[in-house]
């Protein structure tokens, strides 16, 4: 077989692995088979063997034009398989670029909604629901989300409650409470690929001829959240505020 060929050949064979791996560390944790620091390392070693996998491919294919080989496209195979492996990874990355290192976040700093139902879902694995971790946890928050805040919206709270219940029902949200008398809402979203739960709570006021509404989104695992907490709060908000 030709040189570039041959780059071409251990590019898809390593993109292989590095998908069959990720596979494997995805699966196994959905199945709770191992936790998801394992899984996470998991991902790590994926993305730097994807990576080979394409730096490979692309030499195979640059020499390949070198050489003037009729079979440029099929060089591409491996590096096309490889980024497809750790696009999601770095996507995922970039995305949180610049988020604080925290895993719980609230629309309230002062007076954050207290999970009651939700509590019982937790081990004593899973993050605390203190909110006394980090210590400075309020004012980095600040400085990473200062736009989050209640919502207040011009309609009687108990027309928002039923509102923001059929809400998370429509985003398939396990809902863990739902308490009319005490307006408050208790759900878990489940991050698709990894399987990752975080946890919500909702609580809805009135607040003079408006209705207030506050918000609070904790991971289970993590110390950070790459900015998940506060992007599921925001969109949540944003379409509760229609």
């Amino acid at each position: 077989m030709k040189k570039p060929f041959e780059f071409t050949r251990w590019s898809l064979r390593i993109s292989l692995f590095a998908l069959l791996t990720a596979g494997l560390a995805i699966l196994g944790l959905r199945l709770s088979i191992f936790d998801f620091q394992p899984a996470l390392i998991g991902l790590a070693g994926t993305t730097l063997a994807g990576l080979l996998a394409i730096v490979l491919g692309l030499i195979g294919t640059l020499r390949a034009i070198k050489a003037k080989e009729t079979r440029v496209v099929s060089t591409l195979s491996g590096s096309t398989l490889g980024f497809l492996v750790v696009a999601p990874v770095l996507m995922a990355i970039m995305a949180g670029a610049g988020a604080p290192r925290i895993h719980d976040i609230t629309t309230d700093l002062t007076h954050p909604p207290e999970f009651v139902a939700i509590k019982a879902l937790r081990t004593p694995a899973h993050n605390s629901l203190d909110r006394l971790e980090p210590e400075n946890l309020a004012a980095l928050q600040k400085a990473g989300y200062p736009d989050l805040a209640p919502l207040f919206i011009p309609r009687p709270s108990d027309q928002v409650f039923e509102q923001a219940v059929a809400l998370v029902k429509k985003r398939g949200w396990e809902v863990a409470a739902v308490s009319a008398v005490n307006s408050r809402i208790e759900a878990t979203d489940t991050t698709r690929i990894m399987g990752f739960k975080d946890d919500v709570i909702i609580r809805i006021q009135a607040a003079g001829n408006k209705t207030q509404v506050d918000m609070r989104s904790a991971s289970r695992v993590g110390k950070g959240d790459l900015g998940m907490n506060a992007e599921r709060i925001r969109l949540f908000l944003a379409d509760l505020g229609k």
